[in-house]
């Protein structure tokens, strides 16, 4: 049990650990150089990525006005995912986040599967926004090779990685405060302008409205799909939060400030797109939504504006990911449960965990030009749903950790899940709806089964491990 004293140094990985863990090869531990500035810009910058941005034009085709009750939904079951998280990283904080909860509550074994597998889905989303990041660029500087530019990025990422935690947090700091900014501004010209109080711009009204549901039923599904993984990132904070100078006060901090930054930022910002722009305009899939509002209100170089605010949005969440697979891998190590090289800490900092994380993210580019018809798309496949698992084991864990905490640390109760354990079960209850919706659909129906057959394969060796550690 680690110390009821919400001091920096009372983390999961230090304090605890369970019998046969390792211990640390240099007998140093991560710093805590995260400031609560950085937690607080890290939290509302980890819900405005290049999903958000970009993605949710297809959702806005399928599913037409009604995106905003599709967003609504899969944002009230995040909300949920994040109070029961946040209750847990605020009673245990730890790098190791909701792995290190699933092993405290569930078995070694989930701890394993359910980091593990967020470790690929982290280190190839680094892979995918490089990818994403390079055309960009490359488009502003056309004839310059896209993986030199992705090989750019990664060495300064995972150079910023190495340092300190504290250039992690800077870097944060100011991408989110740019993001910020331009869905800040988004917002305030469409306010203006569905009030028709904006210069050169005339109120659309509710004319663009009134087909509430246009492909039924069917494209709210698709809608709703499409939403609910444009939200994943949120759980970046509960893994920043054991590297900050208070951990219990930054994670409460955050989770109950979450509610607000989704519906502002998601909700307020799709309920503002759909208003000024028709669903079915060409140009909300061909330039993105957001792009196809401000060219609405006749905003001059709306395009490439909204280029460098998904820049940013893509170099953020590689920063982010190198981080959080970097510290998700020390933790595990810390545990007994991966490669002791990952867990040697120099200079407050996993620095072999970030090299780990960066190389793999690159692999991942190789492979999207080497075999990008066969393996790539396999391991894109592979992680589709990876953030399903990871909630579920998130569900699960506070299930169990909630009537311990009662019984045996109800101080360590700074966040609450609200009216446990009956939304806990809600939310297991919308998870399990969205595996039956993805298994409809023949597009996630492949992601659902590869993400599915990973998740057995980790679960199965993490259960021979578990099996045979406690034999010795």
């Amino acid at each position: 049990m680690p110390s009821t004293s919400p001091k920096p140094s009372a983390t999961a990985d230090q304090a605890a650990p369970p019998v046969g863990t390792p211990p640390q090869a240099d007998g140093v531990s991560l710093s805590h150089g995260l400031k609560q500035r950085h937690l607080s810009m890290i939290a509302l910058g980890g819900v405005i990525g290049a999903g958000l941005f970009v993605g949710s034009g297809a959702g806005i085709a399928a599913a037409g006005p009604s995106i905003v009750l599709a967003y609504t939904l899969s944002g009230l079951l995040v909300m949920l995912v994040m109070r029961m998280l946040g209750e847990m990283s605020a009673a245990y904080p730890s790098s190791g986040s909701f792995s290190a909860h699933a092993e405290r509550a569930i078995g070694p074994w989930a701890g394993f599967t359910a980091g593990w597998s967020f470790w690929v889905l982290l280190c190839t989303a680094v892979g995918l926004e490089g990818i994403g990041a390079a055309k960009i660029v490359t488009g502003w500087l056309p004839g310059t090779p896209e993986w030199a530019w992705v090989a750019l990025f990664m060495v300064v990422f995972c150079g910023t990685n190495l340092a300190a935690v504290k250039n992690f947090g800077e870097f944060e700091f100011w991408f989110a405060a740019l993001k910020v900014g331009a869905i800040t501004l988004f917002l305030g010209l469409g306010v203006l302008a569905i009030a028709g109080v904006l210069p050169g711009t005339d109120s659309p009204g509710a004319s663009h409205l009134t087909d509430f549901l246009p492909n039924g039923g069917e494209g709210l599904v698709i809608g709703l799909l499409a939403s609910v993984f444009a939200y994943g990132g949120l759980e970046t904070v509960t893994i920043a939060a054991a590297e900050s100078e208070n951990p219990v006060k930054g994670v409460a901090s955050a989770v109950r400030t979450a509610m607000w930054r989704i519906a502002l930022f998601y909700i307020g910002s799709m309920a503002v797109i759909v208003t000024l722009v028709p669903w079915d305009a060409p140009e909300v899939v061909e330039a993105g939504p957001y792009v196809a509002a401000l060219d609405r209100l006749g905003i001059p170089g709306a395009g490439q504006l909204m280029n460098v605010v998904v820049l940013v949005a893509l170099l953020s969440a590689m920063n982010a990911n190198i981080y959080g697979a970097s510290r998700i891998g020390y933790s595990l190590v810390q545990r007994g449960q991966g490669p002791k090289a990952l867990g040697r800490v120099s200079g407050g900092v996993p620095r072999i965990a970030v090299l780990a994380s960066s190389v793999f993210g690159f692999l991942c580019v190789l492979l999207s030009y080497w075999r990008p018809d066969d393996v790539f798309a396999w391991l894109l496949n592979m992680i589709g749903a990876v953030i399903l698992v990871v909630w579920i084991f998130i569900a699960v864990s506070q299930l169990r950790l909630r009537r311990r905490l009662e019984r045996e640390a109800p101080e360590k109760l700074v966040v609450r899940m609200w009216a446990f354990p009956w939304l806990t079960w809600v939310a297991l209850a919308g998870m399990a709806a969205i595996f039956v919706l993805m298994a409809r659909e023949p597009d996630t129906r492949v992601q659902l089964y590869s993400t599915g057959a990973m998740t057995l394969i980790l679960a199965a060796i993490g259960y021979a491990w578990q099996r045979a550690r406690a034999r010795t």
